[in-house]
């Protein structure tokens, strides 16, 4: 029996307790101390480095000059319709996170009930971070205010912390939302980038009936600007790789016989050329401000920067692959999706340094719907954690077939600034 079959038990055990406890982004408190008593139940000498209050990073020394990092995500999104959801913060384990984290931690009690560490030619790094799923947005706007965090995503924040400094590969693994015949994995898949960009129109409330020519309809200026952007997407470049969508936000309060002054819309703009989508939202806050001129009012714009696209390293995936067709426990593979318009802040790792992403299988129902659900605990704690384990071992033994790269984390965090830019 191997050890990850031994150790299928435990993980088992605290699946179930993190779907059953599941927490929103930067408050994954009880994860967090769980995770942390397997660690050292695994190695009691385990020294974890902590960051972000939640997030969690340990690191096997072989003395190599390269470190690979194996990173699993702590948090849940807000789906309250969820059967195991948390009925007072509607958070639920509707992603798939928790099996990450068992994932890592399986991996880990391989690495050190049979003593694996020396077979790596690289070190590894254990990074459990906090946020990945963008939501919870009111309460991290706050956070940001009272000087807590600067960034929204759980990676930009340990980034700009430092704690990838000494990390110079990246293996994630992800939840496949999809429903398959068979086990199966998925290679060569690269995430969209993101932005969310609002709009206040500004208008001049008056009597809809009475007096009409006194006012100046907010509506009809946002009415106007859904349009130019609709008429925008005539001329995008790569639409295949574009998206955007404006919609109205926040209360109507607006009275029927008052003409509107102040309507808020805001829009997301996913895409995989940062330099393109920079240009994009200029022309976004060029179209706000043409369509409030035009009918006499004014506007405001904001940016959220969200999240940079992941570019999923084709050298590291080989090696994946390789790993794949010597194994006959998973007959699936996906490798030809290309892209998908989906986002996740491991695309800033990426901007870094070479990263992967492995998706799996064994889920049912929709992902991030309410009936999202683990239907082959089998493959996912027991089997798939094998795969990838032999998979970062082939990689670390094989980092002189990657075409490696290293960004700085000025670098990063001037590109984050740049994509905020537009005024």
């Amino acid at each position: 029996m191997s050890s990850f079959q031994e150790y299928y038990p435990r993980m088992r055990e605290l699946a179930d307790y993190l779907l059953n406890n599941p927490e929103l982004g930067y408050k994954e408190y009880k994860t967090s101390e769980a995770i942390e008593e397997a660690i050292h139940e695994i190695t009691p000498m385990a020294k974890a480095e902590h960051f972000c209050n939640t997030g969690i990073k340990v690191v096997f020394n072989n003395h190599q000059t390269k470190t690979i990092g194996i990173i699993a995500e702590l948090d849940s999104l807000y789906q309250p319709g969820h059967r195991n959801a948390d009925s007072e913060t509607g958070a639920a384990q509707a992603c798939g996170h928790y099996t990450q984290v068992t994932i890592a931690l399986a991996i880990m009690n391989e690495l050190v009930k049979n003593k694996r560490i020396g077979d790596f030619g690289a070190n590894l790094a254990f990074i459990f971070t906090p946020a990945e799923e963008f939501v919870d947005l009111e309460w991290r706007k706050k956070q940001k205010a009272e000087g807590k965090i600067t960034y929204f995503g759980g990676k930009q924040e340990a980034i700009k912390l430092g704690v990838f400094d000494d990390v110079d590969y990246c293996v994630s693994v992800h939840a496949i939302g999809e429903n398959f015949d068979q086990r199966t994995i998925e290679i060569n898949c690269d995430l969209a980038g993101f932005n969310f960009q609002y709009f206040d129109f500004l208008g001049k409330a008056s009597h809809a009936a009475f007096a009409p020519e006194a006012g100046i309809n907010a509506q009809s200026i946002a009415t106007l600007f859904t349009t130019a952007l609709a008429f925008k997407r005539q001329q995008l470049k790569e639409s295949n790789q574009i998206r955007f969508n404006p919609v109205r936000i926040g209360e109507n309060t607006e009275s029927i016989n008052v003409i509107p002054d102040h309507i808020r819309m805001g829009t997301d703009l996913r895409y995989f050329d940062a330099e393109y989508a920079h240009q994009l939202m200029q022309q976004f806050t060029t179209a706000a401000a043409g369509c409030s001129s035009a009918l006499g009012g004014n506007y405001q714009s904001e940016i959220q920067v969200g999240y940079l696209p992941l570019k999923s390293n084709r050298d590291m995936n080989a090696l994946v692959k390789n790993t794949f067709l010597d194994s006959d426990e998973i007959p699936g593979l996906i490798e030809n999706r290309g892209y998908t318009m989906a986002a996740g802040d491991i695309g800033d790792v990426s901007f870094l340094m070479p990263t992967i992403q492995i998706g799996y299988g064994g889920w049912n129902g929709t992902i991030h719907g309410v009936d999202f659900e683990l239907v082959d605990p089998i493959f996912v704690l027991d089997l798939f954690p094998k795969f990838v384990f032999n998979c970062i071992l082939k990689i670390s033994n094989n980092l002189d077939k990657i075409e490696a790269y290293r960004r700085t984390k000025q670098e990063y965090l001037e590109e984050l600034n740049k994509m905020g830019e537009v005024k």
